[in-house]
């Protein structure tokens, strides 16, 4: 490596550490906890073409990866020549931005030395923007909350009162969007001095010469790791839940010399509910699968992406198009991966897990209709808790964790602090991972009621409830999702709204994930592990795995 090549990737290096410190203050400063507790963010430095050099670590890929196509968008709607130090652009358009109105998008052009050189970008979600809020039921975007277009947050410095006073004004959790639209100004304000800073450090005017370095260099490799693999066509199909009725998903993978084609044709149409994913969000999922297997050393940028396309027809449920509802987007956006993962099976046996959970167990809570004229509290809040991933070729999949979206876990203490409700049970379900050579990683079991004697309203819309994740190469399934009112209660669909009231529990289990290969072939020391370790029954052990403690 020649000293100029050297030189750029210190730069290179430095560029990603800048980012990261970009992301953490977003963290850090957010009011809600979905974002402060549950990392449900994404942070990202671009150069002046709009093309995404770096991304935070921290950050979910339906924010990250439909951010680094959003930043070209507003870079377009606004001239250049026309911005100035301390300008901000927002927008929470669900087909801008990340596919529903509760993310809010930022972005910042960073001026060095006089000129513009690149842009710090954000994107975090806010757990309020009225309507019928976070939720399935919408008819259409508009009963979703409040659309803002591209406009500027930020004015040379000076902030759009009133901009922020609309979004107070239209939301149940006036304080807590706008110390969360604060801490996504204080992420691109981090991004943009430490980026400047940098330059300054290492004594350049521009950033062309590193972009091109970063996205040749990502371009190569991804294209090489494609280069690697089988060529073809494969298909699949994945039945989900849906809401009114089952839906297919179907996909058909394309593995050219130097891309990757995609395409959704044959997929169900659209629902009636805010189930519907915008085509950006579904890309997003859908290309992180891909890149977690094909070149996923290579860091993620607007180089190791651009190989990678995806198509869907116009208002098929992956590819919703305005005004469709689409607040839930996340329910089937999140199952994509699997949807994926059954096409590249095909090409790689031995190389893609099995299905997991997938959907996060996103639960919005809220207080009741009448709550203010009951005098009862008001509050919207949004719990997150996810089930298991499925199994790995070589490594059992991973409990209670969150793939694709990564994002963390809601917690017992943090929730009870900021709503009126309480956690009473949080475990691990026994028995619940798919059976195979590699085991599909657990659900969990969590039950909730009111702290205070009074109803709330939960909105639900999960998937798993009804076509558990399925195992790969003779693995076993995942057990199911399951949500019900008392232990004694009959169980409820995995969509809709329902009231908890006074007195009463509401118990949910997370959906595990699938296993891989056959169960007989389990090491004998794994399947003691997990028997020593509360994972498996003894008679799991026995009737599933033949072994006889």
């Amino acid at each position: 490596m020649s000293s100029a090549d050297t030189r750029l990737q210190v730069m290179w290096n430095r560029l990603l550490a800048v980012v990261e410190e970009q992301g953490q203050a977003l963290i850090r400063a957010a009011f809600s906890p979905i974002v402060r507790e549950c990392g449900d963010i994404s942070a990202g430095i671009f150069d002046l073409q709009g093309r995404m050099l770096a991304q935070a670590v921290t950050g979910t890929p339906g924010h990250i990866n439909t951010m680094a196509e959003a930043v070209k968008t507003l870079r377009g709607r606004f001239p250049i020549q026309d911005m100035k130090p301390g300008d901000i652009y927002l927008t929470n358009d669900p087909w801008i931005a990340s596919g529903h109105l509760n993310d809010f998008l930022l972005m910042m052009p960073v001026f060095f030395r006089d000129h513009v050189v690149g842009f710090t970008s954000c994107t975090s979600h806010l757990v309020d923007l009225g309507g019928l809020g976070m939720g399935p039921e919408g008819a259409d975007v508009y009963d979703e909350g409040l659309l803002i277009p591209p406009c500027k947050l930020m004015d040379e410095g000076t902030l759009n009162t009133l901009l922020m006073e609309i979004v107070k004004a239209n939301s149940r959790e006036p304080v807590a969007n706008e110390g969360d639209i604060y801490a996504l100004i204080a992420c691109c304000e981090t991004g943009a001095e430490r980026l400047a800073g940098m330059m300054d450090e290492f004594g350049i005017d521009h950033l062309d010469e590193l972009a091109d370095h970063i996205i040749d260099t990502s371009y190569r490799g991804t294209v090489e790791a494609i280069a690697e693999l089988p060529k073809g066509t494969w298909h699949t199909v994945l039945k989900v839940d849906g809401y009114e009725q089952e839906i297919d998903l179907h996909a058909a993978l394309t593995i050219g010399e130097d891309h990757v084609e995609l395409d959704f044709a044959g997929t169900s149409g659209l629902s009636n509910k805010g189930i519907n994913v915008p085509l950006n969000y579904a890309t997003a999922y859908s290309v992180f699968a891909l890149r977690c297997i094909i070149g996923p050393d290579i860091p993620n940028n607007a180089g190791s992406l651009e190989p990678f396309r995806v198509t869907g027809p116009k208002n098929c449920i992956l590819n919703a198009q305005p005004p469709a509802p689409v607040a839930m987007r996340h329910t089937l956006g999140q199952m994509t991966p699997d949807l994926v993962y059954g096409c590249l099976s095909q090409v790689l046996p031995e190389s893609v897990p099995a299905e997991g959970a997938s959907c996060m167990y996103d639960l919005p809570l809220r207080h009741t209709p009448e709550a203010f004229s009951r005098g009862d509290e008001q509050f919207a809040l949004e719990l997150v808790f996810s089930g298991g991933t499925g199994a790995r070729p070589g490594l059992d999949g991973l409990s209670a964790t969150a793939f694709p979206s990564g994002v963390w876990g809601s917690q017992v203490e943090t929730t009870e602090a900021v709503a009126p409700v309480l956690i009473t049970r949080r475990e691990l379900i026994p028995d619940s991972g798919g059976p195979g050579r590699t085991r599909g990683g657990l659900g969990q079991h969590i039950e909730v009621r009111s702290s205070q004697g009074e109803d709330f309203m939960v909105f639900l819309s999960v998937e798993r409830v009804v076509n558990p994740a399925r195992g790969r190469q003779g693995g076993g399934a995942g057990s199911p999702g399951r949500i019900r009112i008392g232990h004694d209660g009959s169980d409820l669909p995995g969509k809709g709204e329902v009231r908890v009231k006074a007195g009463e529990t509401l118990l949910f289990e997370t959906p595990s994930g699938g296993g891989f290969g056959d169960p007989q072939q389990r090491s004998r020391d794994e399947v003691r592990r997990d028997l020593d370790e509360g994972l498996i029954s003894r008679e799991a052990a026995r009737d599933i795995y033949g072994f006889e403690p």
